[in-house]
């Protein structure tokens, strides 16, 4: 059984950092890429980072020069290194795996984190 664990969220002010992590394990099949996505209140659940095989990124333009996303060298844990945080930032934070099976493609998904950044 697939498992994905995050952590490292919580309450922040406005301008400062945070780090997610995101542990993947109980996968027999290939991750092809990890993304962390948001959901605010109200609003629909966005993609904010991806990483993909080989280490290429990818940012959603609201967040690119601030958040970093990342990957440990085992290939199952992502990072989201999130700095000069704004009060927009405020959501829960979902972290994401595609996983390449027998079927295709397989999205697995985190019990997401919160992070609000307060002003």
């Amino acid at each position: 059984q697939v498992q994905l664990v995050e952590s490292g969220g919580g309450l922040v002010q406005a301008g400062g950092s945070l780090r997610l992590s995101c542990a993947v394990s109980g996968s027999f099949f290939p991750i092809n890429a990890m993304a962390w996505y948001r959901q605010a209140p109200g609003k629909e659940r966005e993609q904010v980072a991806i990483i993909r095989r080989g280490g290429a990124t990818n940012y959603a333009d609201s967040v690119r020069g601030r958040f970093t996303i990342s990957g440990d060298n085992a290939g199952n844990t992502v990072y989201l290194q999130m700095s000069s945080l704004k009060v927009e930032d405020t959501a829960v934070y979902y972290c994401n795996v595609q996983l390449i099976t027998t079927s295709g493609r397989d999205d697995r998904w985190g019990q997401g984190t919160q992070v609000t950044v307060s002003s």
